[in-house]
């Protein structure tokens, strides 16, 4: 509904302010091909997909109906050192530098939690994607983009390069649900897997194609996914070392 408000607030009063609608990968949900690009059909398999892709239909209704400079970006997954601990990335870089702090400490400290370590994403830095935004708004006419790194990576990817990133090495024993990551000197357990967890529609598999974005806008992502989980690693043990 914000987004309903605010477009008729724009058509009201404010016509010619430009307006940008932040879409999700999550509307391409059950995806039919990957990678997904503009042309992918919306298929959400979460409550926030599905508004993330009615918002979407707004946007177009509006910029059709009243002329307005209204656009949407599908992003993909973006991260960075303010994310929310509520998403799984950041969880677990807090995890990890709780952790680390804890063994050089020689402290007992919690276990990492996860679900489904197999589902893959699209990494990319939030600061990459603020540019490709602007570059959006900026254009002569309205278009719309995909804003991706074309790359996909699994959950389990991410925390073996988090606690890499601390200095730990460890490494996987087990399987499925029993499965869990370990120190390697020490034998420490430092993740499980907790079945409360899993969504009850997962999406396995989102993987952006930015083809149309990189030609039009020029734009493209500087970070890697590995440097951008080093980044939130150091930025969460600098914050519990009181440093930041």
């Amino acid at each position: 509904m914000a987004v309903l408000f605010q477009l008729e607030a724009i058509r009201k009063f404010a016509p010619h302010c430009r307006y940008y609608n932040a879409g999700s990968s999550e509307e391409f949900g059950d995806v039919i091909t990957a990678p997904q690009s503009e042309e992918h059909p919306l298929r959400p398999r979460s409550p926030y997909g599905a508004a993330k892709a009615a918002a979407r239909h707004l946007v177009k209704v509006y910029r059709e109906s009243y002329n307005l400079y209204a656009i949407q970006g599908w992003l993909f997954n973006h991260e960075g050192t303010r994310r929310g601990e509520e998403f799984v990335t950041r969880k677990i870089t807090k995890a990890v530098a709780r952790i680390k702090q804890a063994i050089d400490r020689e402290e007992a400290y919690n276990l990492l939690e996860l679900g489904n370590i197999e589902s893959k994403r699209d990494w990319s830095d939030a600061e990459d994607f603020v540019i490709g935004v602007w570059q959006m708004l900026n254009q002569q006419e309205p278009r719309e983009y995909v804003l991706s790194s074309n790359e996909t990576h699994t959950i389990r990817e991410f925390v073996e390069l988090a606690f890499e990133a601390a200095g730990i090495h460890g490494e996987w024993k087990g399987s499925s649900i029993n499965e869990i990551f370990q120190q390697k000197e020490t034998g420490r357990v430092l993740m499980v897997i907790n079945e409360k967890f899993y969504r009850p529609a997962e999406v396995e598999l989102l993987l952006g194609d930015s083809t149309k974005a990189r030609q039009e806008l020029e734009w493209e992502p500087k970070t890697s996914f590995k440097n951008l989980i080093d980044k939130m690693v150091s930025s969460d043990i600098l914050s519990l070392d009181g440093k930041e």
